[in-house]
């Protein structure tokens, strides 16, 4: 037996290699397709047995052949080969082989299947956490996929978003006729299709005449793109790859492209997919679906075999007959399971055996030897190098099931099809249930153990009835007791299979036996088009500060905060991170010095009733504040622990400016509108967020005043007052409010503007001997000062009370929080409250406190940092009753930092109690 073939001989001008083995392909070739037409039978290794794997399919439902493509950061593991066409330099390897495909140690698990049969793993991995790290070793080197890449991609991905009025989903005929018909009648038309080329199972009928009618017809045809999910109101995802696998994309455009695509009405052509058919062997090299078969002739010129042997439950395998024929192989047999010849079996030429089935292929890792058979219970045996399956046709119900369609069953095909679902999506052709008829006729199993249901995952015959044994009878259970249907290939030709096994087994019919949810996506995809432009970061968004420019050009240490990312210090010559910040702080307590605050919540409240609102939101006093004046206030939640902090102030009658903490912002514009549109709908108030519109610089420092009058040429606000003003031409808001425990201001100016003040302000800070100071020197000046800040100290857990702010809640109450916060229970005295901390030594961050080594925990270390002028260290904590302990000598310790310090209790303010030098 010769095996796979290029008919005609022609081998192509591609070159690629295989396992270091150069080949030869043709323009259009699959790599399926080209390893078939270089005889290459053998392309892969199983999941858990390490089994000889071959091609199976010709389709995204490849279960066996999976490979890795490309190099360094281009390398993409467990790659389909059937979905890769080849390009000239195509590297491809084999996987989850060692030392070689051909002799891999693995295949020593097949040996003892016995012992590694579903869920062993669950009866197995006993013992203590420590012994686990020698489980996951053994497990990882035993079985398992493709290895990930270390190296970073060199290629960019993006997102692209789309509208259309009908978007079509496959490429066949169904398809391009739906398309052709939805173009007819007005509206924009997308079709999309996963192949290369467009027509399906049908290319070469006429398909170049249809795409020119597409063309003229205006309707937008993406080829390599897979629908890889439907979402809520007729929303798609589209990934469309513009190179392949390994490939370099050419110069300019990306290697895959994500689309988000919205459109009025959704029409399904995905076609069917074939089942294979399952005795023992039946994942053997040389075991191949009939259509994958005929796909190959026709399309590639590709002949798999020479002797060929049909097994099949339906009359669609008989057209792979004629291909084999056409092609110069010879049709040993046709297994036909239907006890009577159908009208088109009757027909054909070849020798067809009714009432037949495979009962085991034979072979080994080079490919199929024989064929073994019940013929009318009669056993027979055929030599035989290709064998060619179908056990009928499932239709591709995916996306309908995402789109919340239901389904139906067929008992003439013996498989699901769609049902009643929104109006907006629709089904046509074979995905729509057009296939051919089956009878859903199957022999006893000699061998279960090695009649293989799911491919990918190892899964057999005696897997599920083990399954169904051990009491996992549900087909949710069964999926995750054995892993079926959980591989890549989401059990794309297993399923059918397994259902129709359980429903054997409980006596009941396959809808009886439930189906299990279709999730996207459709077909894997790389996190790289998921992560679009935002690779080589965070997916999140990064935000940049209308300044950065400015402070680029200082060469600040960045960190993040949130979606932002703020100068943390900006080192001169080789200062470290501590040296930078200390040098930054004495600037400001000594002199002046600038730091960007832009990223503080902002929210403009206006109305006749805004104070009012704000009466509700803020647990301080609002309605009193004059125009002109500021307030600190905290926010709390109906709890009453606190929530946010920040100042309000008041800039007319009815109009309002309302600060929050960075990090808060989100979730501050989200509270303000829940007390308005749901506690307060009546209130004639308007909220807008604009911490993004409006760019703030804070000067701080004893010489603050100084500069800013002599900038502005107006007499400054005093503590907790506002002016407007102009720097350096631009219309600022200054707002006089202090973090640092100096005379400090708050300078707005909106972002696109804010450049040239934040210039004039560092000429003048540093013309004073002062300088810009980032967050870690803002730390320093705050925990000196005894400010909270949210997430530390206001962690979520505690209360005004508890941070000693008592008196500055609003005695009348009405505000979000006010019942919950007069719950007797958060008064108690040993609720952890803020205290101060002092040590000659550093105290760590995050450190437990304890009277004495081994002594119960009785708070923690919330905000920690050394004096800024002076020796030693100063930290804020919570302390269970810690205003009735001040003068107490404890312990900060931290285990994983190994740092212990004796501290000393105070009160949590170690600089300027009396607050002079910020009212100066």
């Amino acid at each position: 037996m010769s095996g796979p073939s290029r008919i005609g001989g022609d081998r192509g001008q591609l070159r690629f290699t295989f396992d270091g083995q150069t080949m030869l392909a043709r323009e259009g070739d699959t790599l399926a397709a080209a390893l078939l037409a270089n005889g290459v039978s053998l392309v892969a290794r199983s999941f858990k047995y390490h089994r000889p794997r071959g091609i199976m399919s010709a389709g995204i439902e490849e279960p066996n052949a999976l490979v890795t493509v490309g190099e360094g950061g281009r390398t993409e593991p467990n790659t389909r080969a059937t979905d890769v066409f080849v390009y000239d330099g195509l590297v491809a390897r084999s996987q989850n082989a060692w030392p070689s495909l051909a002799f891999d140690i693995g295949a020593v698990n097949g040996l003892v299947s016995r012992f590694l049969p579903a869920g062993f793993y669950y009866k197995t991995f006993f013992g203590p956490p420590s012994r686990w790290m020698l489980y996951e070793k053994v497990i990882r080197r035993a079985a398992g996929l493709g290895k990930a890449p270390t190296e970073a991609d060199p290629d960019r991905f993006e997102h692209r978003s789309a509208f259309c009025e009908t978007l079509v989903v496959g490429g066949g005929m169904a398809g391009i006729s739906a398309a052709l018909d939805a173009a007819r009648n007005g509206g924009r038309v997308i079709l999309v299709e996963q192949d290369a080329i467009l027509g399906g199972s049908a290319w070469q009928d006429g398909v170049a005449i249809e795409r020119a009618a597409l063309a003229d017809a205006g309707v937008r045809v993406l080829l390599r793109t897979t629908a890889s999910g439907v979402w809520d109101h007729g929303f798609v995802t589209l990934a469309e790859r513009i190179a392949e696998p390994g490939q370099p994309p050419a110069p300019g455009l990306p290697a895959q492209r994500l689309w988000h695509v919205r459109a009025d009405r959704i029409i399904l052509a995905t076609g069917a997919i074939e089942r294979p058919l399952t005795f023992a062997g039946n994942d053997r090299p040389g075991v191949m679906l009939a259509g994958a078969v005929r796909d190959y002739i026709r399309r590639h010129d590709v002949l798999p075999g020479r002797r060929v042997v049909i097994a099949t439950n339906n009359d669609d395998a008989y057209r792979t007959a004629d291909a084999v024929a056409e092609a110069g192989g010879d049709v040993v047999a046709i297994l036909d399971s239907r006890p009577e010849l159908s009208a088109v079996a009757a027909k054909t030429r070849f020798a067809v055996f009714t009432n037949a089935f495979p009962l085991e292929a034979k072979g080994g890792a080079k490919g199929l030897t024989s064929v073994e058979a019940d013929i009318w219970t009669e056993k027979f045996s055929y030599d035989a190098d290709l064998l060619a399956m179908s056990g009928g046709f499932t239709p591709t119900i995916h996306l309908h099931s995402q789109a919340g369609g239901k389904l139906d069953w067929r008992a003439d095909i013996q498989a699901f099809v769609p049902g009643a679902g929104p109006d907006w999506i629709a089904s046509v052709g074979a995905a729509a249930g057009d296939v051919a008829a089956i009878a859903p006729t199957q022999a006893d199993l000699p061998d279960p153990k090695h009649s293989f249901i799911d491919f990918q995952n190892d899964v057999t015959a005696s897997d599920v009835d083990l399954a169904w044994t051990e009491g996992y009878r549900s087909v949710e259970h069964l999926k995750r007791y054995t892993t079926l249907g959980m591989a890549t290939d989401q059990g794309k030709t297993s399923n059918m299979a397994a259902l129709s096994r359980l429903a054997g087994a409980a006596g009941v019919t396959i809808p009886q036996a439930g189906l299990t949810t279709f999730r996207p996506p459709y077909t894997p995809l790389t996190l790289g088009t998921l992560a679009g432009a935002d690779g080589g970061g965070h997916a999140a968004p990064n935000r940049r500060l209308a300044l950065y420019d400015r402070h680029q050009r200082l060469a600040p240490l960045w960190q993040p905060l949130g979606l932002w990312h703020r100068p943390r210090a900006y080192p001169i010559g080789q200062e470290t991170l501590h040296q930078a910040a200390m040098r930054e702080a004495r600037a400001v307590r000594t002199t002046a010095g600038i730091v960007d605050v832009s990223t503080l919540g902002k929210f403009a409240v206006k109305g006749p009733d805004a104070a009012a609102l704000l009466e509700i939101v803020c647990a301080t006093g609002i309605a009193k504040l004059a125009v002109g004046r500021g307030r600190y206030t905290f926010m709390l939640r109906e709890d009453g622990m606190v929530m946010d902090d920040g100042t309000v102030w008041r800039l007319d009658e009815t109009d309002y400016l309302l600060t929050s903490s960075t990090g808060g912002a989100e979730r501050m514009e989200a509270h303000l509108s829940y007390c308005h549109r749901v506690l307060a709908p009546h209130l004639r108030v308007s909220i807008v967020g604009q911490q993004e519109h409006f760019a703030g610089i804070a000067l701080a420092g004893p010489s603050a005043r100084e500069i800013l009058g002599a900038l502005t040429g107006i007499e400054t606000p005093a503590h907790m007052g506002l002016v407007q003003a102009t720097i350096a031409g631009v219309a600022v808001l200054v707002l006089a409010a202090s973090y640092s425990g100096e005379r400090a201001f708050e300078v707005y100016a909106r972002g696109h503007d804010a450049g040239p003040v934040w210039a004039a302000l560092e000429d003048a800070v540093r013309a004073a001997g002062g300088c810009p100071y980032g967050l870690e020197a803002l730390e320093f000046l705050r925990i000196e000062k005894g400010h909270v800040v949210i997430g530390a100290e206001a962690d979520g857990r505690t209360t005004p009370h508890d941070l000693g702010m008592a008196k500055m809640v609003r005695k009348a109450g009405g505000f979000v929080g006010a019942q919950g916060l007069a719950r007797p229970a958060l008064a108690m005295p040993d609720r952890c409250q803020l205290v101060g901390l002092v040590s000659d030594d550093a105290i760590p961050e995050g450190a437990m406190l304890v009277a004495h080594a081994g002594a119960a925990v009785e708070g923690h270390v919330t905000s920690a940092g050394p004096r800024v002028l002076e020796a030693g260290s100063v930290a804020l904590a919570l302390l269970a009753g810690g205003t009735a302990r001040l003068g107490e000598t404890l312990i900060a310790t931290s285990p994983t930092r190994g740092q212990d310090a004796r501290v000393i209790v105070t009160a949590p303010m170690f600089y300027d109690a009396e607050g002079t030098r910020y009212r100066d």
